[in-house]
């Protein structure tokens, strides 16, 4: 998952779609950088409820379109707050990498704007573990009891 928010190279396993590095910081190959959009956006007025950028690239995305395609920043008293929008995740595979690249993303932007981090908040229409995970979902959640 970190690749895919860091690099900006086709992601192969996934049709050879372009990355969430792309899709945020260079979106649909137009030279936008969303994430400063949405520094800029918040710098210049802390107030905004409209610090909302898209993964999903609707020209270019046919047959893959991205499980995480929301992500709306919002300062409440010089604290930044993420709520994303992700119509499936995977959490047998990919589900702890998200959280933790969009941790990582919120933090940057907050340290950018200059000021504390908040909530990241995750609503997911269609959070799933597919079969061919069962076992390694079931050592972790094992190990988990035994750390209890």
């Amino acid at each position: 998952m970190h690749e895919n928010f860091t690099c900006y190279e086709r992601v192969e396993a996934l049709g050879d779609t372009d990355s969430y590095a792309t899709r945020l910081r260079d979106y649909d190959h137009s030279g936008r950088d969303q994430v400063q959009w949405v520094i800029d956006r918040l710098r210049s007025d802390p107030l905004t409820r409209s610090a909302t950028i898209t993964t999903f690239q609707p020209l270019t995305d046919a047959s893959y379109i991205p499980c995480v395609s929301l992500l709306d920043f919002f300062l409440i008293d010089d604290v930044l707050h993420l709520s994303c929008y992700a119509h499936s995740i995977d959490f047998g595979a990919k589900g702890f990498g998200n959280l933790v690249e969009l941790a990582s993303l919120q933090e940057e932007i907050a340290r950018d704007v200059v000021c504390a981090v908040g909530t990241l908040t995750m609503i997911i229409k269609s959070a799933h573990v597919y079969e061919s995970d069962f076992a390694y979902m079931n050592g972790v959640l094992s190990t988990q009891r035994d750390l209890d």
